[in-house]
């Protein structure tokens, strides 16, 4: 029995790890809105949600069904059996979500867990019963449940999205963009409706899995639903009314906090599940008389895991809160799954994190051929009116938000409803579909995709779906692999995949790359910033040429080893100027002063010439690195000759480039562009001998296309490289 008490520890510590990863993953489902619409900081908001969280799981009641009998049929399996297959699960979920939260993606714990759950059930059937391609999964699998989540999945997404979308619209056709005035006449019966619909949600959604569940379900079965909410919507509006008129409180802000606090209650108090499930469905295994006096490798889990079993304990259910809400504070990894939604549903411009996709392309053509014949057969009263309820906020009234408190209530609202309808419905939503689909709906509607970002918001949204409907295949695969290799290869098995697990998860938490890719504005205002930025253009503009004369050099020496390595060196230089011009000079654009806007153009044009430089770098080695991967003849040694010589003498124009642009020393660098510029009389003459030795057959085919190549591109290069630095001392100059 020790192995199983190892196996205990272990799913105890794994599940500690599972209630930090998963809450960093579903932080962003009750954190967005506060976030997005500055209702409060970012502390503020999961102080807010943390409260939440710590009633939710005291109110929990932490029934396990899921984990006990919701997708396996426990009299189909041993407790050997059992114990490994909640191992397997938990090694498998683990990995996947902490993989979904390293690329910053929204996914769903409920679908990660109950798919982790049936694969790990369907590689211990084959283990059990021996048949691998004739195993009747019926009879170990709970087909029922499975074929409802995966229908769940699909009508979630597609019911929040349009939901939001219509209630979105409506709302901003009511306030406009502008809704301070409005506001004031209809603001107590707005968030008096809001606060109702999350009471609506905190109660019959929030609660009705805990320990009040019996009498929730008493109210619900006297039909007092409605008398309770009508009288629950009366007060709300007198009391917000009394906030806003009488207290002069912002009650907008107390609605969105409030909807914050809510969700994220129902989250502890229902979604804790998918986290402590397994680790307690496995402790009543573990501890029930009948293991400790049977032979646990015969004994069926039928009569042990029946029913939802008992209540966990509230140290259990504590403790588990406590460590939700230190995640929430102290992960890194919840604020990159927020700031993913945030970007999507943001009006503001800039670097988008998708790029553009063939379906957002017909998605986004279509929504506007759809628009202009909407457009087309509204009457001009109508059109104008609702344009102008639309017209946005000029630069000078934005407030530096991702959206406003209109649209942050609206998510929240109409989320807890679509939650607690699906819920009575009988149809397993999951919350983190619901809210980010009503996000997405809600961004659409209020016009925060325009046509410059559409098509890479809806790449993002196409991409986090995408996400979604792999996490049940990529968890089902996950635990069903873990799960064979742990009941084939035994003890040796577990501890492979615990290594393995182990591995992956202080790799991810302790040794993750920072990401580069944050906004950094360029001050064009002090000097200093703008020197750093022409010096480092100068210096990169070295490094290139440095990767051409050793390009030239390896060709002549056919090192391939050494070709690649330059490859690699001059795709890195691309990659930091594509960086730098996304996150750095286009982001600085907008901001700069008109008295300084030749610095502007400046900054923009070296930008431009440096990867075109690049550009062009990278077609010669390419090529030479080709060449010599297919084994073609070298360059003869009438072309190596005269490409040195080229070689030498663009090498001579660079040297104490640098110490000129800072000494002020102009004329110094007048003098060595007008000397390079003679290098164009250079390539013809290079250009007029090879074609006169080609004429004479003296020279193989492809080594002239090459010859030519690298003729043709090392001019441009150069080029590009004069114009570069005359761009830069103009940039010193200024």
């Amino acid at each position: 029995m020790e192995i199983y008490y190892v196996i205990f520890g272990m799913l105890a510590l794994l599940s500690v790890f599972g209630l930090i990863v998963g809450v960093s993953n579903d932080a962003c489902n009750f954190l967005n809105s506060s976030i997005g619409c500055r209702a409060g900081t970012y502390n503020q908001a999961v102080a807010v949600a943390s409260i939440g969280v710590l009633l939710g799981a005291c109110f929990s009641s932490g029934m396990m069904s899921v984990a006990r009998n919701g997708v396996m049929e426990p009299a189909m399996f041993t407790f050997h059996e059992v114990m490994v297959l909640y191992l397997a699960v938990m090694v498998g979920n683990i990995i996947l979500l902490d993989t979904f939260n390293t690329l910053g993606l929204p996914t769903s714990t409920t679908v990660s867990l109950v798919f982790s759950l049936l694969g790990a059930s369907i590689g211990m059937a084959i283990y059990t019963s021996g048949e691998f391609f004739t195993c009747p999964l019926a009879d170990y699998i709970n087909e029922e449940r499975c074929f409802k989540m995966v229908i769940a999945i699909f009508a979630s997404v597609a019911i929040a999205f349009t939901v939001g979308s219509i209630v979105m619209w409506i709302s901003r056709l009511i306030f406009s963009f502008r809704f301070q005035k409005i506001y004031r006449y209809i603001g107590p019966l707005w968030c008096g409706l809001a606060f109702t619909a999350i009471s609506y949600f905190i109660i019959f959604k929030g609660l009705k899995g805990s320990v009040f569940k019996d009498d929730i379900q008493a109210l619900i079965d006297a039909g007092l639903t409605a008398p309770i909410m009508a009288v629950a919507a009366v007060f709300w509006v007198l009391f917000s009314a009394l906030l806003q008129y009488v207290c002069k409180i912002n009650t907008l802000r107390i609605a969105v906090l409030a909807g914050t606090g809510s969700l994220a209650l129902a989250f502890a108090g229902n979604d804790m599940v998918n986290f402590i499930g397994v680790f307690m469905a496995a402790k009543d295994a573990l501890f029930d008389p009948a293991v400790t006096s049977a032979n646990v490798h015969t004994l069926k889990m039928g009569d042990i895991l029946a029913g939802d079993g008992a209540a966990a304990s509230v140290y259990y259910l504590v403790g588990a809160g406590l460590i939700m809400v230190s995640a929430l504070f102290l992960s890194k990894k919840a604020r990159k799954v927020t700031e993913t939604e945030l970007k999507l549903s943001s009006a503001n411009t800039g670097k988008e994190r998708f790029g553009s996709s063939q379906p957002a392309r017909i998605i986004v053509r279509s929504a506007i051929n759809t628009s202009r014949f909407i457009v087309s057969i509204t009457p001009k009263p109508i059109a104008a009116f609702v344009s102008r309820r639309f017209r946005p906020l000029t630069p000078e009234e934005e407030t530096g938000a991702n959206y406003d408190m209109i649209r942050a209530s609206v998510n929240l609202t109409i989320a807890a409803l679509l939650i607690s309808v699906g819920t009575d419905l009988g149809l397993p939503l999951s919350t983190t579909y619901v809210i980010f689909m009503v996000s997405m709906g809600s961004s659409l509607a209020d016009r925060a995709w325009g046509r410059d970002s559409a098509v890479y918001r809806i790449t993002g949204v196409l991409t986090v779906i995408a996400g979604w409907l792999l996490t049940g295949v990529a968890a089902c695969l996950a635990a069903l692999v873990v799960a064979m290799v742990m009941a084939y290869g035994g003890t040796w098995g577990m501890i492979a995949m615990l290594i393995i697990a182990a591995i992956l998860l202080i790799k991810s938490t302790f040794f993750a790359h920072e990401d580069k890719q944050e906004i950094h504005l360029i001050d064009v205002t002090k000097d200093a910033s703008v020197h750093e930025f022409a010096t480092s253009a100068a210096g990169r503009l070295g490094r290139m040429i440095g990767i051409y004369k050793a390009t030239v050099k390896a060709l002549l020496e056919e090192d391939l080893d050494d070709l690649k390595r330059l490859r690699k060196k001059g795709r890195s230089i691309k990659r930091d100027l594509e960086v730098l011009r996304e996150n750095e000079v286009l982001p600085t654009l907008p901001t700069i002063p008109a008295a300084l806007a030749d610095r502007g153009q400046l900054i923009f044009r070296i930008t431009e010439i440096s990867l075109i430089t690049c550009e062009r770098l990278m077609s010669l080695v390419k090529a030479s690195y080709n060449h010599i991967d297919n084994f073609h003849a070298g360059l003869t040694k009438e072309q190596a000759h005269d490409l040195l010589a080229l070689t030498e003498k663009i090498g001579r124009f660079y040297p104490n480039l640098i110490d000129m642009l800072k000494a002020g020393n102009y004329a110094g660098i007048k003098a060595m562009l007008e000397t390079t510029e003679k290098l164009s009389d250079d390539f013809a003459d290079c250009i007029t001998r090879h074609l006169m030795h080609s004429a004479a057959n003296e020279t193989d085919m492809r080594n002239g296309i090459l010859y030519l190549t690298l003729l043709n591109e090392t001019r441009a290069m150069v080029s590009h490289g004069f114009a570069l630095i005359t761009r830069i001392r103009e940039l010193y100059e200024s």
